[in-house]
Order: structure tokens, then sequence, then C-alpha cells
């Protein structure tokens, strides 16, 4: 899948519209700038100390797109026509195979966009787009994994149908506590 994707959320009563696109190299800047939050840092495997970091990651998303096994959207708030959309957050779903049932799906958002639905609604416009462009292929259900006391992850996933189907235990260093597994499945 090389042609280029453009999800979109529409606006609600509190909230501006969201744009999820591929990243891009022209991101890096205000990437590196979201990933000073320390709760994101927490969060997160990746770090972004600096634009080369920032480029680096970017370049790998990329490469997800390219190899057609990972892809990664920047979410971008519209919040008025004549200003730049702004960097709010990251879907993704990776482990995307031919004739394999399952992938997964992951998101972050900026500390200013918590709390305002903008998780949710970026994940309902990438499930929507997964379950079409992947079904077909043979994907049957996304897997959405958090971290235990992630509470608001766990609020996102079953508020957008990913049904909690068990604890996994830590593996340190990368997960440092135990997880949920929530699992939607395709829609028949």
């Amino acid at each position: 899948m090389n042609a280029p994707v453009i999800l979109k959320a529409a606006a609600t009563l509190t909230a501006p519209a969201l744009v999820l696109r591929p990243w891009s190299v022209e991101d890096v800047a205000a990437l590196v700038e979201v990933y000073r939050d320390p709760e994101l840092r927490r969060r997160t495997n990746s770090r972004m100390e600096s634009e080369d970091d920032g480029l680096r990651w970017v370049r790998a998303q990329e490469q997800g797109w390219t190899a057609g096994d990972r892809f990664a959207f920047a979410v971008l708030e519209t919040a008025h026509e004549a200003a730049p959309p702004r960097l709010v957050g990251n879907v993704v779903i990776k482990e995307v195979a031919f004739g394999k049932p399952s992938a997964e799906v992951g998101y972050w958002t900026e500390a200013g966009a918590r709390g305002r639905g903008v998780a949710g609604r970026a994940l309902n416009a990438l499930t929507a787009w997964s379950f079409d462009a992947f079904r077909p292929d043979g994907l049957e259900c996304l897997e959405l994994l958090h971290q235990v006391d992630n509470l608001a992850s766990c609020r996102v996933a079953e508020k957008n149908g990913y049904q909690f189907d068990r604890i996994l235990p830590s593996t340190p260093p990368t997960y440092p506590l135990d997880g949920h597994l929530h699992i939607r499945r395709a829609a028949d």
C-alpha cells in the first residue's frame, strides 16, 4: 500500500476536526517538542532527544508504509482554517501481514490533547480504515495493549469497542508493568 492515505474525524461540539496522515519530515520539530512531555516519555519506548532522533523515527514510519507492515499516522487538529494544523497525536496499525488474522494498534496523544477525545476519535478512524483495507487480506481482529496503570487508555479502548481479553505479564525492561490486552473483531 504505497498510495497516500488521509483519514478524517469530524469535529464535535467541543473539539475541532482531526486529520490523520502519514508522518513526514516536516513533522520532526513538532514531534520532538511533543516528546518533551514526561508522561509521554514514560508511556512510550521511543526517545526523542533531538531532531536527529525525530528524523530517524519518522524515517522508520515511512519504511513501515513502504514495507506494508506498519502504518503510522500523525494526528493533526484543524482548529481554524487560517491556522496550520497542530500535531496532537499518533495512531498506528502494526504487524500487518497477508493472511495473518490479527494486527496491533497503538496510539499516543500530546499533553494538551489528553482528555478531549482525540485518542478515541483517531483510534475510531484508524480501526474503520484498518478493517476496510486489510480484511480482504485476512484481518479478523485488532489487538490493543496498554500497561495496567494506564486507565485512560483502558477507557479509550473500551469506548471504541475493544473488549478486555486478559492481563499480560510484564517483560522488563521494555514493558516493566503487566498489561491489558483488548481485542476488537471485524463486524460480520
